[in-house]
């Protein structure tokens, strides 16, 4: 099995159309029997959904010196909206649940395998 993780895109100032409160009761209606499907199948590793991306914070070292800056690290009006991790046999049974979460929430899906799937930290060489 493989690790791939469906990442959900969605762009600045493109945003859906506001849902009712009925309609965003079924969408999480929706998402949650997506989940309980794929728990159920053994593929859901985990899932996540992120704040917008004015809420990130880039985090980098130069000169020896720790800097951050406010803001996502790609200035792009597309962002990272969330994520499920799954197992999924090949690129196909991947890209078949990819196409059940964008049905589900209707903005596009990126597939891309995990290139390792360690659980844990691996430890330094010579520890």
């Amino acid at each position: 099995m493989t690790r791939y993780m469906l990442s959900v895109h969605s762009t600045a100032g493109e945003g859906r159309a506001p849902m009712s409160e009925e309609e965003m009761r079924q969408s999480h209606q929706r998402l949650g029997a997506l989940e309980r499907e794929m728990e159920s199948a053994g593929a859901w590793v985990f899932s996540g959904r992120l704040h917008d991306p004015d809420t990130a914070t880039v985090v980098r070292v130069s000169g020896g010196e720790v800097l951050t800056t406010d803001g996502p690290f790609a200035e792009s009006k597309e962002h990272l909206g969330g994520f499920y991790v799954v197992e999924a046999e090949d690129l196909d049974a991947a890209l078949a649940w990819a196409a059940k979460v964008t049905a589900a929430i209707r903005v596009p899906i990126e597939v891309r395998p995990f290139a390792g799937f360690a659980d844990k930290p691996q430890p330094a060489p010579g520890s």
